[in-house]
């Protein structure tokens, strides 16, 4: 007879659990059997002592199973999908759906909201007036197979397991391990059914990997448990010391997205898209990657994919208006400039800081309940390498809430450092890692 207490006995001693005691434990917890408190300590457990590979992947596919999983079998040919770990400004999603599905991939996307520093998707792009989020799923796959791709929120019975033991990871300061992190992103993935998975994982001050020593085990981790479970994986390892883009905040990122869509937007949010988006049609078509970067490009250059963008809204609901002609969205009432205190070059900036900054003003969530502000926002002037001068434009704020100027000023302030001499920002994409090669970039 297994019992949940000789688990966390066995754990805490550094002993490796086997496949089924791994699913008696992700089975008991659902139904609710193995109580909270019991969950948290073998959580806790798992932070001091780890998880091999085997019980890493057993984990994954126990809380894959443990509620609904999507069948994507209706949606013609290969199914890819893309995964961020979170960053600040990181709108690539809307690009990537456009371009690859505007080249015949289909991309069944199910994303989710934000909390804290990072932006999340489903909040973007509920920007768009109009657009709806939640279908029923013959509804979500027959807009996948018309236009070849669609943004949902995911269903509240997809992987049960991982919700609920994310929940007392995260109150009992348990977050932070590579097995748990890995197994929550993964479960996610496998139960949402595609046959390729892009990983984005980030690195750097806004990133939840600060280094890219843990960013590399995260995405190693991570591909090694797609590809055992079937998937065909890439993994790329992106910057998060500088915001992507220039753009933080929910119309705003749109508006940007939008622009690298028509051609205009930052190169940095450009070549971040077309590489993540190579490497989703490298894994669908088997072509070679230099081809598949080719073939992204193209799709931005001749107006494709910001087509493919505007049918994938419409048919999700959306005022297309508002792609057509971004002015057209609602701005917020405040628009306030943040002025350099210092000369020089800028030598770092703290992503972090500028997406807490952001959501001070109103742009993300502190809890799951707070509302957001869709107007609400940073636009920056400046980024690291850039020289300036005392009393130049660093940013613009964007707010409905004047209250909040001051203290989101010093925040987004105390992250910036200035050097005299010339200074480099940091390499968009440090490496992409597969089942069988890390190459560093």
């Amino acid at each position: 007879m297994i019992r949940m207490y000789d688990l966390i006995q066995k754990k805490k001693d550094g002993l490796a659990l086997t496949t089924a005691e791994i699913d008696f434990m992700v089975a008991g917890f659902t139904k609710g059997d193995i109580p909270n408190e019991q969950m948290a300590a073998f959580a806790m457990a798992v932070y001091f002592k780890g998880m091999n590979s085997e019980e890493t992947a057993a984990l994954t596919m126990a809380m894959a199973n443990s509620g609904d999983t999507v069948d994507l079998s209706p949606i013609d040919g290969i199914k890819v999908d893309k995964h961020s770990t979170g960053g600040v400004g990181d709108k690539t999603t809307f690009v990537v759906m456009a371009v690859v599905a505007s080249l015949g991939v289909k991309v069944a996307k199910m994303s989710g909201r934000g909390l804290g520093h990072t932006g999340g998707t489903l909040d973007k792009i509920e920007a768009i007036p109009g657009v709806r989020i939640d279908f029923e799923p013959a509804e979500f796959l027959n807009i996948v197979n018309e236009v070849g791709a669609c943004l949902a929120g995911q269903t509240g019975e997809l992987a049960p397991a991982d919700k609920h033991l994310y929940a007392l990871r995260d109150v009992t300061a348990t977050v932070d391990n590579v097995s748990l992190i890995a197994a929550s992103v993964m479960s996610k993935k496998i139960a949402s059914g595609a046959d390729g998975i892009v990983l984005d994982v980030k690195t750097g001050s806004g990133a939840f990997m600060k280094t890219f020593e843990d960013s590399l085990e995260l995405a190693q981790t991570m591909v090694d448990i797609g590809d055992n479970c079937g998937r065909k994986m890439a993994a790329l390892i992106t910057d998060m010391n500088v915001p992507t883009g220039y753009a933080i905040g929910n119309t705003l990122e749109v508006i940007e997205a939008v622009d690298v869509l028509n051609g205009i937007g930052p190169a940095d949010l450009r070549d971040i898209c077309v590489e993540l988006s190579a490497n989703m049609i490298h894994l669908a078509t088997g072509a070679e990657i230099e081809d598949c970067r080719k073939q992204a490009s193209g799709q931005l250059d001749n107006g494709k994919a910001f087509e493919t963008f505007v049918e994938i809204i419409k048919a999700q609901g959306g005022e297309t208006k508002y792609l057509e002609d971004t002015n057209l969205f609602e701005k917020a009432a405040t628009q306030h400039q943040v002025i350099a205190r210092s000369s020089g070059y800028i030598a770092h900036m703290n992503a972090e800081g500028c997406g807490l900054a952001s959501c001070m003003l109103g742009a993300g969530r502190v809890t799951v309940d707070d509302d957001i502000d869709y107007s609400a926002g940073i636009m920056l002037h400046a980024k690291t390498g850039d020289k300036v001068n005392a009393g130049d434009v660093l940013a613009t704020f964007h707010t409905n809430n004047q209250a909040s100027l001051k203290s989101a000023e010093e925040v987004f302030l105390a992250g910036f450092e200035f050097s005299p001499e010339p200074t480099t920002a940091p390499p968009l994409i440090y490496a992409r890692i597969t089942k069988d090669r890390v190459e560093k970039y």
